[in-house]
């Protein structure tokens, strides 16, 4: 395993998303053994073997450092300043129901704080990153900043559980608010490489429900979108990470605000 001297976290976090994202793309369409999970939920080959691939990359240049991974869980120190939160394959539905709609999650929390992250689709090529200041997306060998814009009112939504927030809070009854109807255009694409194109100015917002706190399927989209200045919060208006308040990631104040408005309307807090 390469290990580049003087590689930021930043670029550690890129090449690691790159080196899933390499696997995820080499076994799309073939025959994959499932491991069932809980809840009808469930892994491939392909997850696991894209993290293997990514904590590969992540511990021949970090080995101090600790990771939870999707499919694998914590190692490392338990107290361990630095973190990495890894999902190989966010959209595994879609990736086993040959969808190409998939993202590989690489983000470093140190003391709490997403400090470098990246989330690289397989079949388009690009990769998303920010060291925590500015953000990019990768191309090739080519970057251009992140710009997020409102412009295409496509909101998308993820109707996946769990709900914690419910009954006052249910995504797929926002989508028949009559507000949302007349301002929005819902998109499902089920997973989070959807939060990137926030920051990319691809989506205006993005709306879920579900616990975030260290969520190694949100913790890089979100990174990405403050990195390039979107309005990012749970669904009341209030920090992300904090709790199960779920996350409104949207690409400028006004959409922020109208959906946080209708989410209000919708558990009669408004």
């Amino acid at each position: 395993m390469a290990i580049i001297t003087g590689e930021s976290d930043a670029q550690l976090a890129l090449r690691a998303a790159r080196s899933g994202a390499e696997v995820v793309r080499a076994l799309y369409g073939g025959p994959l053994a499932r491991f069932e999970k809980q809840a009808g939920d469930f892994a491939t080959e392909a997850d696991l073997a894209a993290e293997e691939a990514v904590l590969g990359v992540l511990r021949a240049a970090r080995p101090g450092d600790a990771v939870t991974g999707e499919e694998s869980g914590h190692t490392g120190a338990a107290a361990a300043h630095r973190r990495w939160l890894v999902d190989p394959l966010c959209g595994t539905l879609n990736y086993d129901a040959r969808t190409m709609l998939v993202g590989v999650n690489v983000a470093l929390s140190v003391r709490g704080s997403v400090t470098a992250a990246a989330t690289a689709d397989p079949f388009s090529g690009e990769v998303f990153w920010t060291d925590g200041e500015r953000a990019r997306v990768r191309d090739g060998d080519l970057d251009r900043e992140l710009t997020p814009s409102p412009g295409s009112a496509l909101v998308d939504v993820n109707l996946d559980p769990p709900f914690p927030n419910a009954p006052g809070f249910r995504a797929v009854t926002l989508l028949a608010d009559p507000e949302f109807v007349r301002r929005f255009r819902p998109r499902v694409v089920s997973t989070t490489l959807a939060v990137a194109w926030v920051a990319a100015g691809r989506r205006a917002a993005y709306v879920t429900d579900g616990d975030l706190r260290d969520s190694v399927h949100f913790a890089a989209g979100i990174a990405l979108c403050r990195a390039a200045g979107c309005v990012v919060t749970d669904l009341h208006g209030r920090p992300p990470h904090s709790g199960a308040g779920g996350l409104i990631a949207a690409a400028d104040q006004e959409t922020h605000a109208a959906l946080v408005a209708m989410v209000r309307s919708q558990s009669g807090a408004g």
